[in-house]
């Protein structure tokens, strides 16, 4: 049976009970709904506690394991842990919603700059893109004011799964060179960012989102600095 991933059910959700599936020794605890998001596709996992009973167990890093399954890294192992136990899942919502914005402000970053991204870094308060950019930004004010205009139009926000088929039939919607979009489940989960006249961004993502822009609150472009001959690499930041 395939770990059920809470975390794009519902980014919002804080807290979930959850069963124990398997114990993997000296490794960690993999659930059969996981609401703590791994390390993947620049954005860092989430941090949280999961209670047993009375026990209080620190979870400090999370990260995909075998047949999809993902292993939850406990500070310390609980006494008596047993598969079949039941606990509670509570994540940092303040970190986790942090990422939910930045991860959602990138996307319209590749809006903005419609080159072809080479990685990408998300952080709880600042963050970056890559682009194969020959030449150099001439106007960075106006990067922050496209960003912050879509930001403003209070955008939706939604996922929508495709077939792998689907997806290498329009291969225009993957715009990242340096990470491939998940595959082996036979589906691709993509993140659309639309206004109810128009389409303003869709492409293959598996990180976790707001549900409108205007969530992300205003951005400020920091430092574009020089990766290589073609590489740009473009910071952004939360503005105070």
């Amino acid at each position: 049976m395939r770990e059920i991933s809470l975390f794009w059910e519902d980014a919002y959700t804080e807290n979930e009970t959850a069963v124990i599936k398997k114990i993997i020794p000296n490794e960690g605890i993999i659930l059969e709904k996981t609401l703590f998001y791994p390390t993947s596709g620049g954005q860092p996992c989430d941090i949280g506690l999961i209670k047993f009973d009375k026990q209080v167990t620190r979870i400090l890093q999370v990260r995909k394991f075998e047949d999809q399954d993902i292993l939850l890294v406990p500070e310390v192992f609980p006494d008596n842990l047993v598969v079949g136990k039941s606990g509670v899942q509570e994540i940092n919502w303040e970190l986790r919603y942090m990422h939910m914005r930045m991860h959602t402000a990138l996307h319209l970053l590749s809006v903005v700059i419609p080159l072809p991204v080479t990685g990408g870094q998300i952080g709880a308060t600042k963050s970056r893109l890559d682009f194969s950019m020959p030449e150099p930004v001439e106007d960075k004010q106006r990067i922050e004011d496209g960003v912050n205009s879509l930001i403003q139009q209070d955008l939706d926000v939604e996922q929508l799964w495709i077939k792998e088929t689907e997806l290498d039939q329009n291969l225009n919607l993957v715009k990242t060179m340096s990470v491939s979009p998940p595959r082996g489940r036979g589906d691709i989960r993509l993140i659309k960012i639309f206004s109810p006249e128009s389409q303003i961004d869709l492409q293959p993502c598996g990180g976790t989102h707001v549900k409108s822009t205007i969530e992300i609150g205003k951005i400020t472009v920091g430092k574009i600095e020089n990766k290589g001959k073609n590489n740009r690499r473009v910071n952004i930041h939360f503005s105070q």
